[in-house]
């Protein structure tokens, strides 16, 4: 599996918040924070727009470093992704995600 796929199977290769962040591009930030607060219905500033990647040491962004459920619930069961977990085609948390995106699952498995 690459390093960069997330615990819930994004690539993280291809994340503008973790491209902005390895080439600090402060106008990639404001337009993944612009994008990013419309998408949540919330306010989301430029400065919040850090991040190395869901599995790689370094600084995330405030929803993955700490309010990602199916982060935390990987981290917890000690799993390397939700690939790892014999629920991963019925949990409703991913489903968040591979409801969205059909590669998901293939990153996962692979």
């Amino acid at each position: 599996m690459k390093t960069y796929i997330a615990y819930c199977g994004l690539d993280c290769e291809k994340c503008e918040a973790r491209l902005a962040t390895i080439n600090n591009d402060d106008k990639l930030r404001e337009k993944v924070a612009k994008h990013w607060s419309k998408l949540n219905n919330a306010e989301i500033l430029p400065e919040m727009i850090n991040c190395t990647g869901c599995r790689i040491e370094g600084v995330k962004t405030p929803f993955c470093g700490s309010m990602c459920p199916i982060r935390r619930c990987a981290k917890e069961k000690n799993f390397k992704t939700c690939g790892s977990c014999s629920q991963m085609r019925t949990c409703e948390k991913l489903a968040m995600i591979t409801d969205n995106d059909h590669e998901i699952i293939h990153n996962l498995e692979g």
